[in-house]
């Protein structure tokens, strides 16, 4: 009988598989990657066209061995690997690291780890597709002349142990931004007014929001317009202009791709890419299903594609039908329009077969497996069912040329909604009144509400919206999200409080060095293009060594002129006042993974430290003692009594020694404006140029 070998990437695959096979195939893992680029040098033969020099990764060297021994015993090899880029370029150095010939060794791909699909590869098995092994030999390429040449002038330049990257840089750049528009915010004052009206012959009385005048829209901006407006108001008769009502639909939602699946289990979950990342792998490769054995119960987890197989939407449409009836079943599924170029080799994630519902196999996952499998199932099901239909109510109402409105919607036939709702859905507004409502209908003032409200800041990012931004903008792909936020919050560039991210002291440095030093590394249009040449080059349209040749140059050039024209930003041993009352000497200020902190120039002889407490010569407005710039525990900046915790004074912004002539309250920089601590006073004065510089 004839002996077959199938290599895959993961162990927990192996028994996935093997179960699918009969006694004539041995499956095997590789366990990732066998070969790389060297970590001790650059790896690329710049004399000779730029050709990469590949190692066995240390400690692969047994695993191949092993491997090498079912070859032999194999009559025919196949290469299963993942489905992607990085997958294909596995399965070449595969065939290279164990000397496959072509016609023995052939590569087959699934989707999903299902008996069905991994038979159908076997009967349709291809050979290495070599542009999507370029592809990705030429992102390792990049990033490893990115990464190792602006490295050491990190390490010259700062300090040991940092790191610069091609996708990483240009997201720090993006988190430092929006650091910046935060800093330099200034909120604005606006208000809000609602009527409340009684209706003729009804108990309840209807709340109707100020619109504006007949001319559209107006803003008011301040407490005594606002008293300007009422006070011509309750001199009107309220009457009803229009009763509108309509319909509104609510189109299903598309299915996940990897950036909307990190996204979603973030927000509904709670859930850090990373971990969204791992479960979802671990639901892929496959679980102990009670009654089935292991078997992979969501399709591959890597994919900005939101294609549906025509067998899984055939599947879908029957489970739906049977289980919801078939008003609830989509005769046309919702498309994705517009964004970078989908690369469609697989689908969007979906369970392997929606007739596992999450009920099922509850009791055979862990907690975050079984609620993040449910997250999945009830949105693939979702994008196959109905839409959502709203009745809408609008009601416009006059009082004389200023109008409000009121508006309720309910739900006629909740489709999708019966299986899957987000944040994003809106809420059903029941309005009982509206129903009695026409243009003849008497109201009366009953009253008005006034509310002062003020502009917020854009928000920081949080993981999952920084990933939204990277896909927006074409930067990176869904295999490189959850790593490169990993190393930014590895390497303390930036820090995670709640679920915000923070850009670090360090963080800043370094992305002042790359905006100064390499600026088409950090511009998102010149990243975002780089995806797109990829691309090119794994559709074979574009050849590698092309895109290389054109990058290497440029870098080459500025990493010199980086190196001779950069000046070392020196952690200098700062001595200060503070004596150590272990040994006498004056302490000095080192740099620590949280910051700076104080330490014994004695040392090793003397251990002693404390926390570094900078003053900026601004007495604090509670106590009048100094207020010192301090750091969370995760490395944020913030200003604060010295007298802590005795006086509980702190600020984000930094405050200044001069008091708000408006209302005698302390004040703050925020860009280039000095303006009140309270926002409700909202003096704002231009900065001066000494204070501005000292931020």
């Amino acid at each position: 009988m004839a002996k077959y070998l199938v290599i895959v990437e993961s162990p927990a695959k192996v028994k996935t598989i093997k179960k699918f096979l009969g006694k004539n195939y041995e499956v095997v893992a590789s366990n990732g990657h066998v070969r790389d680029l060297p970590k001790s040098q650059m790896g690329i033969d710049f004399e000779n066209d730029f050709e990469p020099k590949y190692i066995t990764i240390r400690g692969k060297g047994e695993i191949l061995a092993k491997l090498r021994k079912e070859v032999k015993k194999a009559d025919k090899v196949y290469l299963a690997t993942d489905p992607d880029r990085e997958g294909e370029a596995i399965s070449w150095h595969l065939s290279q690291a164990l000397k496959l010939d072509t016609k023995e060794a052939k590569r087959i791909t699934f989707n999903e780890i299902t008996q069905s699909a991994v038979k159908a590869s076997l009967k349709q098995p291809r050979s290495i597709d070599m542009n999507l092994v370029d592809a990705q030999q030429t992102r390792r390429i990049l990033d490893r002349m990115v990464g190792y040449q602006i490295s050491p002038v990190l390490w010259a330049k700062v300090r040991r142990g940092l790191s610069a990257g091609r996708v990483q840089s240009v997201a720090l750049r993006i988190i430092c931004d929006r650091e910046e528009e935060i800093n330099a915010f200034i909120p604005e004052e606006y208000w809000s007014l609602e009527a409340r009206l009684a209706v003729k012959g009804e108990k309840k009385t209807l709340t109707a929001k100020f619109q504006g005048d007949e001319n559209g829209k107006c803003t008011i901006s301040s407490r005594e317009e606002m008293e300007q407006v009422m006070d011509k108001i309750r001199q009107e008769d309220f009457r009803v202009l229009e009763v509108k009502k309509g319909e509104r639909v609510k189109k299903a939602p598309l299915p996940f791709t990897t950036s909307t699946l990190q996204q979603e289990a973030s927000k509904a979950l709670n859930f850090p890419i990373s971990k969204t990342m791992r479960i979802a792998q671990q639901l892929y490769e496959g679980v102990s299903v009670k009654g089935e054995g292991t078997v992979g119960v969501i399709t591959y987890l890597r994919t900005d594609s939101v294609r549906i197989s025509e067998e899984a939407q055939a599947q879908a449409n029957a489970y739906i039908t049977e289980a919801y009836g078939e008003r609830y079943a989509a005769t046309q599924h919702t498309a994705k329009s517009g964004g970078a170029k989908i690369q469609d080799a697989h689908e969007a994630i979906r369970p392997s077969d929606i007739r596992r519902t999450p009920a099922m196999v509850k009791e055979s996952l862990t907690r975050d497996q079984f609620r993040l499998y449910q997250l999945i199932w009830k949105r693939f099901a979702a994008s196959m069912m109905s839409s959502a239909v709203y009745e809408t109510t609008n009601v416009k109402i006059a009082a004389g040329t200023y109008r409000f409105g009121v508006a309720a919607s309910k739900i006629a036939f909740d489709g999708f909604m019966s299986v899957y709702t987000s944040d994003d859905d809106e809420k059903e507004e029941r309005n009982l009144l509206l129903g009695s409502i026409d243009e003849s209908t008497v109201l009366t003032l009953d009253g008005l509400e006034e509310k002062q409200h003020f502009t917020q800041p854009p928000a920081h990012y949080t993981e999952a919206s920084l990933v939204k931004t990277m896909e927006e903008l074409g930067i990176g792909r869904p295999s490189t999200y959850s790593p490169t936020i990993t190393i930014l919050l590895g390497r303390r560039y930036v820090v995670k409080e709640a679920k915000n991210l923070y850009v670090t002291e360090l963080g800043e440095v370094v992305n002042q060095i790359m905006k100064e030093s390499f600026p088409s590394i950090v511009d998102e249009r010149f990243t975002a293009n780089m995806e797109s040449l990829l691309d090119g080059v794994g559709d074979g349209e574009v050849g590698w060594k092309a895109v290389v040749r054109n990058f290497y140059p440029d870098l080459k050039t500025a990493v010199d002129a980086a190196s001779k024209e950069l000046e070392k930003i020196k952690i200098e041993d700062e001595v200060t006042d503070v004596i150590c009352e272990l040994c006498g000497r004056n302490m000095v200020v080192k740099y620590g993974p949280h910051g700076k902190f104080l330490a014994c120039p004695g040392f090793p002889d003397c251990r002693n430290t404390k926390p570094y407490l900078e003053k900026i010569g601004v007495p604090c407005p509670k106590c009048g003692k100094e207020v010192v710039l301090r750091k969370t525990k995760k490395g944020r900046k913030y200003y604060g009594c010295e007298d802590n915790p005795e006086c509980d004074f702190m600020s984000w912004s930094r405050p200044v020694a001069e008091q708000c002539p408006k209302c005698g309250g302390y004040m703050v920089i925020k860009g280039s404006k000095t303006v009140c601590a309270d926002a409700q006073c909202g003096y704002a004065v231009a900065t001066k140029s000494d204070e501005n510089k000292e931020n």
